[in-house]
């Protein structure tokens, strides 16, 4: 064996046997050193190499490379690489082209299909290609090392389809989630509901106090730092949270479920803390409503006669009205839980269990007989009801139940098993008793044959359901029934021909009046005959629609009122911005003073601030947040006095009928608040009618007793006036009738109204102590029920107000606004009319100057300031120090500074934003002269609120 092939493994014994004469190596003897050292260093290495000599790329390799081709070997040795592996020919020419020309190659987990073991395999290698140089220098082959890399690949993709797979799953969580690292918790993760949760701020990177530093003082930042510190886990349920969800917005109160998970390192030290939880704001939300309904739901139970109680859905009562307490002699704790049980016969409170249970696993009617213990020992039979109230998914939120005396009819039951006992002796005692039960029975009671024919009816029917017994025997009791049962009732009498009886079938009979009662039916039949018992219960299923209805009228009333506070607000500051526009468009306009062109833009945009102020207006309306300024009225001279501006302003295709009752009562309104409603209303009309038809305005007096009034909880009984405006126009379909007060409702097309004409009503409605009610079908017309108080005092005098000039004058006026921008343009306004304007920025400030001794003849205040002095306050000691200042406040809406129940408090004068400057100099003048012959009028007294 040659030198150079000693020590080299199973392949140099190989290598020294095969006859390389035959390729173009030529034989071993023959080989230049330039070949022989290289193959020596290959064949003694452990790591895969092979050789690739001459131009064909004839194959000489190691044992590593020998293991690495599997079946290949030992046929590839000599053979040119190429032809040994024909399946990457086109990439080893690729290297042998490179090569020989004295590059090198390189390839990280290159992927290949190889032939290795008698099919494709797929595998990937780490490929190293270098030129081997001969005596003169020029690269004669290529000696690849070869190290493949299959398994660290696969295992590198599924640790990578892993990570991603739980990237996702963090990603798609319904929960939030979060990982925070360090002792600082800096946001390493954050999946897309934690980012909803928090605002979608950029917190990456950061500590948890720099990311969401509203949450400081909260208890979630120590709660951070004690789990870092402890390495125990922290866990909350509806745990309450202030965060700002928006920029520069008022922070907004949410409810989590929290998760704080320590991790640890390999250290098994605590490096960072996993963040999980659930926003539970709307269960939270929910179950503080359902504690509302059901404090509802008590208190009308509390008014009932009978004996109430009520259970959750698992069936633990936890309630009873104080009838149950009264009769038990018991406080309600001692009754909750398990508590009433003690009451219950014990003869009688297995079965009543048994019934209850299986009530409230199928969510059935529960109905069942007991004796209950009185406070004086004495027990009385009571029958058991109780129904489920579902919520909108079907699903049961509670149980109500009802407890009824029947012992009077238990003890008839009683004498009757024990005639029973003597059936001989007491035959005609027993018959007359079993008549006596069948005349007083509260029940109606009938015999009828299979076809439904009434053999016999008992008294009840008459008591209960208005028909005599002579009107029914011979008929066929189908013929009672509501046609909407019938198909159900025929049903239940096919099932008793076969002879299944009838413990509990609901249906509904026509009483004599035409109404309807549902009863509740037990029928068992006998020899070609049914005889049968039927319950009215349709008081207590009245009882229960009662309530549902009840809770949406409340909902209806809560969701209004939410709505109402947020236009309020809108108004409010949109009236500010008005007013700046407003007065900088009126400096404008002198400024530009004839120049046509500039003044008529200035015209265009002063006009659009009048129509936004009038929006701004409807929006207080409805909101209730308009300062009202009541008088006695007496409605039907006021409407007739409207009727030819209804007539000049809805055109002569509209018929216009008023119609005003003898006797009308005075009402204490807003006259000029019921002129814009009865306007908005007459517009709506003719929109309705497409400006043809006939609108009729009665007023009438009414009155609203306790049922008027249930579904309306802020709605007092009493003596009203109605207004009622009716139509001749389309009408309006149920669905849009629920959302014609809601402000910017409107079925009129876009440009053809603002949607807040009816909400303007419902708005001065209630703010007046009215109501309001809307009844319309397609088709058919609309007709708007204004309710208003009635007043017992004389109507108002109407009083003229005295004749003022929009001028100025050459007194001192001192301004009191915190908005820079109205402040500044009211300034330059009052100058312009010749006054001497001083000016503050708060209550406080203007006090001061106050307090300087500056002659000052009227103070010009805004209602709603940042400070602790506020401006009824600062009017006060104003008038304190200086008795014959005038005051006049203004604000975008008053809140209740100067405004109470809706009304302008006596005595103060209010000039609403926007105004113009003629609004302003006559509101001026005027509060001036009153001021003056103030010891005569009595208007120098302000409220101190």
């Amino acid at each position: 064996m040659p030198p150079f092939l000693v020590a080299g493994g199973r392949m140099a014994a190989l290598v020294a046997a095969f006859d390389w004469s035959a390729t173009a190596l030529g034989p071993l003897q023959d080989w230049p050193v330039d070949m022989t050292a290289p193959i020596a260093l290959m064949l003694r290495s452990k790591v895969p190499m092979v050789m690739l000599w001459g131009p064909a790329g004839v194959l000489i390799y190691n044992d590593g490379y020998a293991a690495f081709s599997g079946d290949r070997h030992p046929a590839i040795l000599g053979q040119p690489v190429r032809q040994a592996w024909p399946e990457v020919s086109d990439f080893n020419h690729q290297v042998l082209e490179k090569c020989l020309a004295g590059e090198t190659l390189s390839y990280k987990d290159r992927e290949f299909w190889l032939h290795r073991t008698g099919q494709s395999e797929q595998l990937w290698t780490d490929l190293d290609y270098s030129p081997i140089l001969d005596a003169r220098g020029v690269p004669a082959g290529v000696l690849a090392i070869v190290i493949e890399t299959t398994a660290k690949v696969r295992a590198q993709r599924r640790v990578s389809s892993e990570r991603e797979r739980l990237h996702r799953m963090f990603a798609q969580a319904p929960g939030f989630m979060a990982m925070l690292h360090g002792p600082e918790h800096v946001f390493d993760m954050a999946n897309p509901a934690f980012m909803q949760l928090i605002g979608h701020r950029d917190v990456m990177g950061k500590p948890v106090r720099t990311a969401v530093p509203d949450v400081e003082g909260q208890g979630f930042f120590e709660r951070l730092d004690q789990v870092f510190a402890s390495g125990e886990a922290f866990f909350a349920q509806s745990m309450p949270a202030l965060l700002q969800r928006i920029p520069n917005a008022a922070p907004e109160q949410r409810y989590v479920d929290l998760v704080y998970q320590p991790v640890r390192g390999e250290n098994d030290q605590v490096i960072g803390i996993f963040v999980e939880g659930a926003d539970v704001t709307a269960r939270v939300q929910a179950e503080a409503a359902v504690r509302a309904n059901e404090r509802q739901l008590r208190e009308f139970a509390q008014a009932m006669p009978n004996h109430v109680w009520a259970a959750g859905p698992d069936g633990a009562l936890d309630w009873f009205n104080g009838i149950v307490t009264q009769y038990s002699g018991l406080p309600l704790p001692a009754l909750q839980g398990g508590g009433w049980k003690t009451l219950v016969h014990s003869d009688d409170l297995p079965a009543a269990l048994r019934h209850w249970s299986g009530a409230v696993r199928a969510g059935t009617p529960y109905e069942v007989e007991f004796r209950l213990r009185r406070a004086d020992g004495a027990y009385r039979w009571h029958i058991a009801r109780a129904q489920a109230i579902r919520d909108a998914a079907g699903r049961i939120t509670r149980w109500v139940g009802t407890n009824t005396d029947i012992d009077e009819q238990k003890r008839t039951t009683r004498a009757l098993a024990h005639l029973n006992d003597h059936l001989e002796q007491q035959i005609a005692a027993r018959t007359a008793d079993r008549d006596r039960m069948w005349r007083l029975s509260t029940d109606v009671m009938l015999v009828c044959d299979l076809e439904g024919s009434m053999v016999s009816v008992n008294p009840a029917w008459t008591t209960l359901l208005g028909w005599p017994q002579a009107d029914l025997v011979g008929r066929n009791f189908l013929e009672f029934v509501h046609p909407d049962d019938l198909q159900a009732t025929h049903a239940e009498m096919a099932k008793l021909a076969q002879g299944i009886t009838t413990f509990r079938f609901e249906t509904r009979y026509r009483c004599q009046d035409g109404n309807y009662r549902l009863l509740v039916w037990t029928a068992v039949p006998e020899v070609g005959f049914v005889h049968a018992v039927g319950r009215d219960v349709t008081a207590d299923r009245e009882a229960a629609q009662a309530l549902k209805r009840t809770e949406a009228a409340l909902h209806q009333a809560q969701k209004m009122e939410s709505i109402g506070q947020l236009t309020g607000g809108v108004a409010h500051d949109f009236n500010n911005l008005l007013q700046v526009i407003s007065g900088n468009l009126q400096l404008l306009g002198r400024a530009v003073a004839g120049q046509e062109k500039p003044q008529g833009y200035v015209k265009s945009a002063l006009a659009a601030v009048r129509r936004a102020a009038k929006l701004a207006d409807q929006l207080l309306a409805f909101s209730r947040r308009q300062p009202l300024a009541p008088t006695t009225v007496n409605l039907g001279r006021f409407v007739t006095g409207l009727e030819e501006l209804l007539r000049r302003t809805l055109g002569e295709n509209i018929a216009i009928e008023t119609v005003v009752a003898e006797g009308l009562w005075n009402s204490l309104v807003d006259p000029t608040q019921v002129e814009n409603a009865l306007l908005n209303l007459a517009f709506n009309a003719r929109d309705a009618m497409n400006g043809s038809g006939r609108l009729t305005i009665e007023a009438s007096n009414a009155v609203l007793d306790e049922a008027d009034v249930h579904e309306h909880p802020d709605l007092a009984a009493g003596q009203y006036v109605l207004l009622a405006v009716t139509d001749t126009g389309s009408g309006m379909a149920p669905e849009v009738l629920l959302k014609a007060f809601e402000p910017f409702f409107s079925t009129k097309s876009e440009g053809k109204g603002t949607g807040l004409g009816l909400s303007m009503v419902y708005g001065f409605a209630k703010q007046s102590g009215g109501h309001v009610k809307v009844l319309s079908e397609l088709g058919q017309g609309t007709t708007v029920k204004l309710f208003l108080p009635r007043s017992l005092d004389d109507e108002a005098p109407a009083l003229a107000a005295p004749a003022q000039e929009g001028t100025g004058g050459s007194e001192t006026i001192l301004v009191a606004e915190d908005d820079e921008g109205v402040r500044a343009t009211v300034v330059e306004l009052l100058q312009q009319l010749g006054y001497q304007v001083l000016q503050a920025r708060d209550a406080a400030s203007a006090l001061a100057i106050v307090d300087s001794g500056v002659p000052i003849d009227l103070l010009f205040t805004d209602v709603v300031m940042p400070g602790s002095l506020r401006s009824p306050e600062l009017a006060r000691r104003a008038r304190e120090r200086l008795p014959h200042l005038a005051v006049l406040f203004t604000s975008g809406y008053a809140q209740d500074a100067i405004v109470h129940g809706g009304r302008l408090d006596a005595g103060v004068d209010l000039l609403g934003k926007p105004y113009t400057q003629d609004a302003l100099a006559r509101k001026i003048r005027h509060v001036l002269a009153y001021q003056q012959r103030a010891p005569a009028t009595g208007r120098d007294a302000l409220p101190a609120h």
